[in-house]
């Protein structure tokens, strides 16, 4: 699978979990973390929750493991590391706080 279609994929999973402003960013030439970023916002921390379940649902069935998951729902603020994609979702209020797409856009 390539980096796009698991972008792809992630984005998906997302959507089909309800989850809002979904944005992608080629982080490539940019950072030396990852390919690229995922970010999304939940609007409470049950449905970051689930937007994390999906995810991590439609990525095992594609072959694809994570490496780690970071943060508690409680926090605002999840992270799903798939090596080449960076999964970021947010509550409303760390996602502004946050303002992480301001790293990744030029």
């Amino acid at each position: 699978m390539t980096v796009e279609e698991t972008v792809s994929k992630i984005v998906a999973a997302l959507e089909n979990a309800k989850g809002a402003d979904i944005k992608s960013y080629d982080v490539r030439g940019v950072s030396t973390l990852a390919d690229f970023f995922v970010v999304a916002t939940g609007a409470a921390a049950p449905h970051l929750k689930a937007l994390i379940a999906s995810t991590q649902a439609a990525m095992k069935e594609a072959g694809v493991r994570s490496f780690r998951t970071s943060g508690d729902p409680e926090s605002g603020w999840i992270v799903v590391d798939y090596v080449d994609v960076v999964v970021h979702v947010f509550s409303p209020e760390a996602r502004a706080y946050y303002a992480l797409e301001k790293l990744w856009t030029r």
